[in-house]
């Protein structure tokens, strides 16, 4: 799986301009267990790279996909980091391995629930979830260094802008329901401006909630 991602990178240049993936988020990826985060039916597949589903209409995202954000973000031991999706809790697992203090939201309880206690039960102890509507974020943990979202909004949602620290950096893929959307870098400057990239084109499942 690795191998594969370091390949793709070499070949599309991650999106990052670099053409290559931090050597500690590919530490990571090698050392996360994957198949704990997919079904009984699927562990044969969980490093293959592509995404998997894990039920609800949702999925774990592609290894490559999983490691450009990560990379993206440029996650430091101690940097307090915000997920918007859950899911599996593979993600918040990645941030959680890089050293981070993970606050992590699912809107679909079920998938909430199950994360939450794999996540306990693997060790995870620098890492809380909870069931709710991400659009808004948690400003009771914030605000973060990080912000990933792993679900395709129609628009950057201002409430999780404002939660970024000064120098802060979120990584969110923006477009139309199940069709190609673009993956934005967005950047909190230390002047108080905010900055936006756009990265590469991804197809994420649709960001849910009670927003526009």
């Amino acid at each position: 799986m690795v191998d594969e991602i370091v390949s793709m990178a070499r070949s599309f240049g991650a999106g990052t301009g670099r053409g290559a993936i931090e050597p500690r988020v590919l530490n990571v990826l090698a050392r996360i267990p994957r198949h704990e985060f997919v079904s009984a039916q699927l562990r044969a597949n969980a490093y293959d790279n592509r995404p998997l589903p894990i039920g609800h209409g949702q999925t774990i995202s592609q290894p490559y996909i999983v490691a450009v954000m990560t990379d993206l973000l440029r996650v430091g031991a101690g940097d307090t980091a915000l997920e918007i999706g859950t899911g599996s809790g593979y993600q918040a697992a990645v941030l959680a391995e890089l050293g981070a203090r993970v606050s992590s939201i699912e809107i679909v309880e079920p998938l909430a629930l199950e994360a939450g206690e794999r996540l306990r039960r693997m060790g995870y102890a620098n890492l809380a979830t909870k069931v709710g509507d991400g659009y808004h974020g948690w400003p009771q943990q914030g605000p973060f260094d990080v912000i990933v979202v792993t679900a395709a909004a129609s628009h950057v949602p201002p409430p999780l802008v404002r939660q970024l620290k000064s120098g802060g950096r979120m990584v969110i893929p923006v477009g139309a329901p199940f069709q190609t959307q673009q993956l934005l870098l967005v950047q909190m400057r230390t002047d108080g401006t905010v900055t936006t990239r756009q990265v590469m084109p991804v197809i994420f499942v649709p960001l849910t909630g009670g927003h526009d």
